[in-house]
């Protein structure tokens, strides 16, 4: 689990029909200049690069690591910018190449503690000083079913808890906030925010939104 790109099958397949939900608040992007340089990383089929395309951002990117979302997004939106990460979590772009990324629902991803930090790592080195870092995933529920399969990952492979197997196939992880804002302590924290989201296999999910700034 500590390869971000071990799961490529996956989303080369199954996950290419998936539809992704997490809302983008745009308030905390009001300061961000049009012509801001904006990455989205993991970006699947590019829903948040169209969104914020849509509100006037001019100058979006987007990677992902499977080669079939990225197609998916050529095709869908053949106006933005997508390249398939080849050596995940590196990004082939230069130190401090984007004043902001955004992080939609991939950390649940990527289970293994290690790679979090090494794709936090790598995000604060494509970021400028000052550039805002937005993330979005999902929370530890406190629900029977996910509690359940939580400790039945955890018993059998030795994984923190949160990590499980989606039904179809997909190794993922809910996170504690603490956990979150850990992984991402080089960054100033701005705002925090909880809300509830639809996840790919269509469940309601608790979920949190975190706007930190690169020091």
């Amino acid at each position: 689990m500590k390869d971000l790109g071990s799961q490529i099958a996956y989303w080369d397949s199954v996950g290419v029909t998936k539809t992704f939900t997490h809302p983008v608040n745009l308030s905390w992007l009001s300061a961000v200049s049009s012509t801001a340089r904006i990455l989205d990383y993991g970006c699947g089929y590019g829903r948040v690069m169209g969104e914020l395309s849509e509100h006037g951002y001019s100058e979006v990117f987007g990677v992902d690591l499977s080669p079939a979302l990225i197609e998916r997004g050529r095709q869908s939106r053949p106006d933005l910018r997508f390249a398939v990460l080849e050596s995940p979590p590196a990004i082939a772009c230069a130190h401090a190449s984007f004043d902001v990324v955004m992080l939609f629902a991939v950390l649940t991803c990527v289970p293994d503690d290690d790679a979090q930090r090494a794709l936090a790592a790598e995000l604060s080195r494509v970021l400028v000083p000052g550039g805002l870092l937005y993330v979005s995933d999902l929370l530890l529920q406190d629900d029977t079913r996910n509690q359940h399969r939580y400790s039945a990952h955890a018993q059998r492979f030795g994984t923190p808890y949160g990590v499980f197997t989606t039904g179809d196939g997909a190794v993922c992880r809910h996170h504690h906030v603490a956990h979150l804002r850990n992984v991402f302590a080089g960054f100033d924290l701005l705002d925090e925010t909880r809300l509830e989201v639809a996840t790919m296999n269509g469940h309601r999910s608790q979920a949190v939104q975190l706007l930190g700034r690169r020091r």
